[in-house]
């Protein structure tokens, strides 16, 4: 049985492992979403499902199929000692590696081109461009089983521009290797050699430390990086069998609450209140003095308050609330490719002229948050808070 998509249900089901009726309905939910344009053939799970992870792709390569997985969720340490010694205490000791600030993609070879996925599982073009001028060809067709984690982070990003970096574009920086069929990841170091042998970017190594010394060494490092407002660590099993954990710094914290409460009719609670949480849990494993509590109460309120005020001033001298970002293509075609992808989101856009700088064109991108500019106006003309 075939759905209107062209995908053979009863096979696809075998392959993933589910009754056939199941995965029909999954189709006919929406749960299971086929991508757009040429990439019809790629399925995007919106939701958990079985074990399969949201963000999942099932790419159909005429009658067989590959599961590239999701993202797994790592989750957070909000105490340091005894997260670790909680977590880690069958590992007797932890790489530590860095948790940078952009946005994360799969890569994986379809049709002989490299493409890139987002946490959501769409095919970005702006992502899937770079990353076949970043990353070498050579070990999608060598490692066919092997799929490419990784962070793209710097200026030229549309999502999370950060010039923290000293980067002058937008590099990807891999941070996990995984196989297809069950999306085990590489040995820590084992993957760091293998994405070395091939030239890619990869996450900073701190080193790897005893289980009883780690958390002195990651609060070190912590307070090293927060001086740059980088973003954190993800502590790491050297084996990848136990699950990893991440830590972020308190000046990171206080960069992503400043953009969210910018636009804080769009940003949702779920992503604004855990990072004010932190830096209470933060502040109280420190020991801080009570110098120390107020330069945090003082940085935090500043995050909070001074953007938001910012925005409300823009909306009452009658300006759209948004954001300035910018990308950087070697081809004129994906900058409509982009443009499209992104309006499908539902993303309010307006793109610049492309502005050639060598080999590549350069475009600004405004971004208007209309929900915010929306809400801040009907609250200036009276519209009571519910």
């Amino acid at each position: 049985m075939t759905d209107k998509n062209g995908i053979d249900i009863e096979k696809a089901a075998e392959f993933l492992d589910l009754p056939p009726s199941r995965f029909s309905g999954l189709l006919e939910k929406r749960t299971i979403i086929h991508n757009w344009d040429e990439y019809q053939n790629l399925f995007r799970f919106d939701s958990h499902v079985s074990g399969i992870e949201e963000g999942s792709v099932l790419i159909v390569k005429d009658d067989s199929f590959e599961l590239i997985r999701g993202f797994p969720k790592i989750k957070r340490a909000m105490t340091l000692v005894p997260s670790i010694e909680r977590n880690f205490s069958e590992a007797g000791s932890v790489i530590v590696e860095e948790k940078m600030n952009g946005y994360n993609v799969r890569v994986t070879e379809y049709r002989g081109e490299l493409i890139a996925l987002t946490r959501s599982g769409h095919v970005c073009p702006y992502s899937t461009e770079r990353a076949r001028h970043l990353l070498n060809h050579d070990f999608f067709k060598e490692h066919p089983e092997l799929v490419i984690y990784g962070e793209m982070v710097g200026p030229d990003n549309p999502y999370v521009p950060k010039d923290i970096y000293g980067l002058e574009s937008l590099d990807f920086f891999v941070f996990d290797i995984r196989y297809k069929a069950d999306g085990k990841p590489l040995p820590v170091m084992k993957r760091r050699e293998l994405a070395g042998n091939y030239g890619f970017t990869q996450v900073k190594l701190f080193g790897e430390f005893d289980i009883q010394q780690a958390s002195a060494e990651i609060t070190e490092i912590i307070r090293e990086l927060g001086k740059t407002e980088h973003e954190g660590v993800v502590i790491k099993d050297p084996e990848m069998v136990l699950q990893p954990i991440k830590y972020t710094c308190s000046e990171g914290n206080n960069a992503d609450l400043r953009h969210a409460f910018r636009f804080y009719n769009d940003s949702g609670r779920d992503y604004m209140f855990p990072r004010v949480v932190r830096e209470g849990f933060q502040s109280f494993e420190w020991n801080e003095s009570e110098e120390e509590l107020k330069q945090r109460c003082l940085r935090l309120g500043e995050s909070i308050l001074r953007p938001m005020i910012q925005s409300i001033r823009e909306v009452e001298n009658n300006k759209r609330i948004s954001e300035d970002v910018r990308i950087r293509v070697k081809d004129r075609d994906t900058i409509d490719r982009f443009r499209s992808y992104l309006e499908r989101l539902g993303v309010d856009v307006v793109f610049s002229d492309p502005e050639r700088i060598g080999d590549e064109y350069l475009v600004r991108i405004n971004k208007v948050n209309q929900s915010t500019t929306d809400k801040t106006k009907s609250i200036l003309e009276g519209q009571l808070w519910s």
